[in-house]
């Protein structure tokens, strides 16, 4: 064989440049043109995208004061594949035995991330952190959660979110939509070595602003609220007790509170009876509270005049059943129409209730609002209960017109009260002043509505007078006060239970408005089944009422 045939044969440079091109083919291949399916796996390696919760938005009171902001709370998750035998003992410290089990479960899996724990303490977080010293498998996650900055202030108003973020009560879940911000995630990254994992913002990349819900409620006339109420419910064992205060001139809400209360960030606090909202929700026999009304429908009606002189025994056949006066066994003898009032007459009333057209008198209540849901823009509003007319058999109708024989909210009474305040305009409640979403648009103004004229000018000018007297000379004299003049009614009504009157169980009221010439508030306080003894509103409703206008006037004073 020729030298010439042998060095081409024996070349190596033709081998090593195949070899180079088929290396360097394939190192083009995988890393330009991967399988799809080796990306996925080899990726899932070290990065995985964890879903966050959604942050809210801000609920503030009318004076911009933040009642309900989110911040961040740091949560714990694990991942199994890399946790060590040795760390599962200092782990089964930290978390209950069924979670414990479930990650031993998945360290013999392909599953790269479990939740440990949301939203812990300072003290439940150095547990963990402590053992993120030591492993890389345990991963810690800001998470955002509710703050209500002021604790249980207005909690019934505000409500609360549960784990997910998502209102269950109050503003958070009638507002859910417009307090909620779209969720983002985040990609947990594990680094080579011994460093720890860590977080990169990823996925959604949002261009938002935080949405905003502005109350027509006032902080501070909210806490004076409150403390005078929740002191007074306390004191004489009541089952209940609310109070709400409205401009009577606009419908606007400028405090709102139901006892018992509840911490919404505690929920150990959150029972059944803590959860209602009576001021929208209870309904209950509003008593002599609701004299003023049917009086005023009564006036309009023609069924009585100003001037009419009634006679009052102490109590009154009608039909099946007997009207008593509230003070047993006290007549009051012959009394003018204006005195129905003052001095609370249930028998005067009747009589009225009696000569009264059922058909229009329900006509009448439902125009005012009873016996239908108020559009305040809160949950689990109530309809009350109003009987049709066709049912209102033997002493019904003379029931009806002393404030028993049907159910009415808090919210429904003072609304109609407020027509008698304001000269005669059914005004619609509200306690959303404007909402802000998270595009920054205002979805809603709050801005006073009025849905009817009950009254006219006459006859509501006349009720004040009359309201006014309630307190300089007749059951309301426990409210009258040096700061400013007020007028009201007190009520005093027996709880109905297996078809009867109970003898043990009364509600208590107050309702008011003041300055009496030129009324800028309305109040009603309400105190359910009491225990102490006391029963009349007169006695216990007109006390804490009294205080509260007198804080009230302080705060206007240095405001």
């Amino acid at each position: 064989m020729s030298n010439k045939h042998k060095n081409r044969a024996g070349n190596p440079w033709i081998l090593f440049v195949l070899f180079f091109t088929v290396i360097s083919v394939t190192l083009v291949a995988r890393h330009c043109y991967p399988n799809p399916r080796v990306v996925q796996q080899s990726q899932h390696q070290y990065w995985r995208k964890v879903p966050l919760k959604s942050t809210r938005g801000i609920i503030q009171d009318v004076r911009g004061n933040a009642l309900v902001i989110s911040e961040t709370m740091p949560s714990f998750a694990v991942d199994p594949s890399i946790l060590k035998s040795s760390d599962v003992v200092e782990l089964s410290k930290l978390i209950s035995g069924d979670l414990l089990a479930k990650v031993e479960a998945a360290m013999n899996t392909k599953n790269r991330f479990m939740w440990l724990n949301h939203k812990v303490s300072d003290n439940e977080a150095k547990g963990f952190k402590d053992l993120m010293s030591k492993t890389r498998a345990i991963i810690e996650i800001d998470e955002p959660y509710r703050k209500y900055t002021n604790q249980k202030l207005m909690s019934h108003v505000l409500g609360f979110c549960d784990n997910d973020n998502q209102g269950q009560a109050g503003i958070e879940q009638k507002w859910n939509d417009t307090l909620f911000n779209p969720p983002g995630q985040k990609i947990v990254v594990r680094r080579p070595g011994s460093q720890p994992a860590t977080l990169f913002d990823g996925g959604l990349e949002q261009k938002s602003v935080t949405p905003v819900i502005t109350l027509t409620l006032d902080s501070r006339i909210q806490y004076v609220v409150e403390k005078h109420l929740f002191k007074a419910a306390e004191a004489d064992g009541a089952k209940w007790a609310v109070c709400v205060c409205m401009n009577p001139n606009t419908g606007e809400i400028l405090a709102m509170t139901s006892w018992p209360s509840y911490d919404p960030q505690n929920r150990r606090s959150l029972t059944i009876d803590s959860l209602s909202n009576s001021v929208v929700s209870r309904g209950y026999e509003p008593g002599s509270t609701f004299k003023p009304i049917y009086l005023g429908i009564a006036l309009e009606r023609g069924w009585v005049r100003k001037d009419e002189m009634f006679f009052c025994p102490a109590k009154l056949k009608v039909a099946d059943g007997f009207i008593r006066e509230s003070t047993v066994g006290v007549a009051l003898g012959n009394v003018d129409t204006a005195q129905l009032i003052i001095k609370s007459s249930n028998v005067g009333m009747a009589q009225i209730g009696i000569r009264a057209e059922k058909t229009k008198v329900y006509e009448s209540l439902l125009a005012m609002g009873f016996g239908q849901e108020s559009d305040i823009e809160l949950p689990g509003v109530a309809k009350g209960i109003l009987p049709y007319p066709e049912n209102w058999r033997g002493v019904t109708p003379a029931n009806i017109a002393i404030g028993q024989g049907l159910a009415v909210t808090p919210l429904q009474l003072i609304t109609a009260t407020a027509a008698i305040v304001n000269g005669g305009k059914l005004m619609s409640p509200y306690v959303v002043k404007q909402a802000i979403n998270s595009q920054g648009e205002l979805v809603y103004r709050g801005e006073p509505k009025i849905m009817r004229e009950v009254f006219t000018p006459e006859t509501t000018k006349w009720l004040r007078s009359t309201m006014r007297r309630v307190v300089t000379e007749g059951t309301g004299k426990r409210a009258a006060t040096e700061i400013t003049e007020l007028a009201g009614k007190t009520g005093t009504a027996q709880v109905a239970e297996g078809g009867k009157y109970s003898r043990n169980r009364y509600v208590a009221s107050f309702i008011g408005f003041w300055p009496y010439e030129a009324p800028k508030y309305l109040m009603l306080i309400a105190i359910g089944e009491p225990s102490s003894g006391r029963i009349y509103g007169g006695e216990l409703a007109t006390p804490p009422f009294k205080a509260i206008v007198e804080e009230m006037a302080e705060l206007e004073y240095f405001s």
